[in-house]
């Protein structure tokens, strides 16, 4: 069986993303707000050729949090693994600081860093159109992409 072709990174936040990659032409779009329009942004990446991987951020509840947005930020996650797990899409679980490693040092700032994710997502896909909701799933697509052809 030949290796995927195409790299998905999903950030599985209510203000998160999806995007994918096959190295050169990237597409990307903030998360939809219901499974259905999920499924088929999902879908619409997938074509007939297509071997993909995805790389989905492992995610828990922090400290602070609220109960309702943590719940959210919980049925999101699941939502993803199932819709992935129904269209056959295989994926890897990566926590944020496996991730984010791989690009070095980041501000501590939330804010600071969230831009500074932005800003690497953009210098590494100038041609594409990101936002603060798309940058880390963009990041994500290029870590699936990074790491798979440095171990193949």
């Amino acid at each position: 069986m030949e290796g995927p072709n195409l790299f998905i990174g999903i950030d599985p936040g209510k203000s998160g993303g999806i995007c994918a990659t096959n190295g050169t032409i990237s597409i990307c779009s903030k998360c939809p707000g219901t499974v259905a329009d999920m499924v088929g942004v999902l879908s619409a990446m997938l074509d007939i050729d297509s071997n993909p991987m995805c790389v989905i951020e492992s995610v828990h509840s922090m400290p602070g949090q609220g109960v309702a947005s943590t719940f959210t930020f919980g049925t999101n996650y699941g939502m993803w693994l199932g819709i992935l797990a129904s269209l056959q899409v295989p994926y890897i679980q990566v926590t944020p600081s496996k991730w984010m490693g791989i690009y070095g040092a980041r501000p501590k700032d939330k804010t600071a860093r969230k831009n500074h994710l932005k800003h690497l997502a953009q210098q590494r896909y100038p041609k594409l159109s990101i936002t603060l909701a798309t940058a880390d799933a963009v990041l994500l697509a290029h870590y699936s992409f990074t790491t798979y052809k440095l171990s193949h």
